[in-house]
C-alpha cells in the first residue's frame, strides 16, 4: 500500500525535475534557432561600420609604410615615416603641444565643472536655467565658437578682451593674444576649456544627484557646513560621474581642431599646433599623404592609450 502510494509522488517529482544538462542543451538550440535573424538585423550596422571606421583605419595604417608626395610614384619605405617623425623637431615640439593642450583643457573645464555641479546640488530647481545655459555651449560647434573667440582676442580695440582691459585703465596690458606664440596657447587652452565645461557639469551634477538624500540629511543634522559636505560627501561620491568626463574630455582635446583651425591656423611659429593639426598640414598642404598618415597613426594610438583605463574599468564592472 504504502509502495502504491509512494510511486506517483516519485513521477510527479520526476517531473518538476528538469536536468540541467537538458536545459543548456534546449539554450544552445534556442541561441542557434535566432543567430540567423540576429545576423541579419546587424549586418547593416557592421556594413557601415566597416566602411565608415575600418577600412579608412587599415588604409591609414597601409598608407603610412609608404613615401607618398603630390603626384611622384609612389614607394615602400616600411618604418620609415615613423623614424622621420620621431626625428623631426618640428613633430616633437608638436607632441609637447598636444600634451600641454590636452591636460590643459582637461583640468579647467572639469574642475570648473565639477565647482560648479556641487553648487548647483544645493539648490537644483533654482540653478537649471544655469546649467542650461552652461550646457548649452556644449552643443556649439567648435567653428562657431571659434569665431566668437576671435571677436574677443581681437588686437586691437575691436576686440572684447582688449577693450576691456582698457575701460578698467590697464591699457598697458593690451596685447595681440593670439599673435604672441608666448600667449597663443594659452588663450587657445581657455577658448577650448570654455566650451568643454557643460558636459562635465551636466555628468557630475547627475552623479551627485544619486547620492542617497540620507547621507545629505545626515551631514546636514550632524551641523556640516556647505564647503565640509561639498569636500567629504559630494567630491568622493561624485568620482564615478569626474571619470567619465575626464575621460571624454581628454578624447575631445586630443583629436581637436576646428577650434585650433579658426583660431591660429596652428601659429604663430607652429605653437599652436596639436598632433591632429600637424597631420592636416603635412597630408593636406604639404601633400606628404604617408607621412601625415604616420602622424595619425600616432594620434590614433595615443587615443587608444587614454582609452585603455576606461575600458578596462568597464569591462571589470560587466564582470
Amino acid at each position: 500500500m504504502a509502495g502504491t502510494s509512494a510511486s506517483p509522488v516519485r513521477e510527479a517529482a520526476g517531473v518538476m525535475q528538469v536536468s540541467p544538462l537538458a536545459v543548456s542543451i534546449e539554450g544552445r538550440r534556442r541561441l542557434l534557432g535566432d543567430t540567423p535573424a540576429a545576423l541579419i538585423l546587424i549586418a547593416p550596422v557592421i556594413v557601415l561600420f566597416a566602411v565608415a571606421v575600418v577600412y579608412p583605419l587599415v588604409e591609414t595604417i597601409r598608407l603610412s609604410f609608404w613615401d607618398i608626395q603630390g603626384l611622384r610614384k609612389p614607394s615602400f619605405i616600411g618604418f620609415g615615416n615613423y623614424v622621420r617623425l620621431f626625428s623631426d623637431a618640428a613633430f616633437r615640439s608638436t607632441l609637447l603641444t598636444t600634451l600641454i593642450f590636452t591636460i590643459g583643457t582637461t583640468v579647467i573645464s572639469v574642475s570648473i565643472g565639477w565647482t560648479l555641479a556641487m553648487t548647483c546640488a544645493f539648490a537644483p530647481r533654482q540653478t537649471l536655467p544655469f546649467r542650461v545655459m552652461i550646457f548649452a555651449a556644449f552643443g556649439i560647434s567648435e567653428a562657431v565658437s571659434g569665431y566668437m573667440w576671435i571677436g574677443i582676442y581681437r588686437a586691437d580695440a575691436g576686440g572684447l578682451l582688449n577693450s576691456l582691459i582698457q575701460l578698467f585703465g590697464f591699457s598697458g596690458f593690451s596685447h595681440a593674444w593670439l599673435g604672441d606664440a608666448n600667449t597663443a596657447l594659452w588663450a587657445l587652452i581657455i577658448a577650448a576649456s570654455w566650451s568643454g565645461v557643460g558636459l562635465p557639469l551636466m555628468l557630475i551634477f547627475a552623479a551627485i544627484q544619486a547620492i542617497p538624500k540620507s547621507v545629505l540629511e545626515a551631514a546636514y543634522m550632524d551641523g556640516a557646513k556647505p564647503l565640509s559636505t561639498m569636500r567629504h560627501i559630494m567630491m568622493p561620491l561624485s568620482m564615478p560621474g569626474v571619470r567619465v568626463a575626464v575621460f571624454i574630455n581628454l578624447l575631445g582635446a586630443l583629436r581637436a581642431f576646428d577650434i585650433i583651425y579658426i583660431l591660429t591656423g596652428g601659429g604663430p611659429v607652429r605653437s599652436t599646433e596639436t598632433v591632429g593639426y600637424f597631420m592636416y598640414r603635412e597630408s593636406m598642404t604639404q601633400f606628404k599623404l604617408g607621412y601625415g598618415a604616420a602622424a595619425t597613426v600616432i594620434l590614433l594610438l595615443a587615443v587608444l592609450i587614454v582609452s585603455i583605463p576606461a575600458i578596462i574599468q568597464r569591462t571589470a564592472g560587466a564582470k
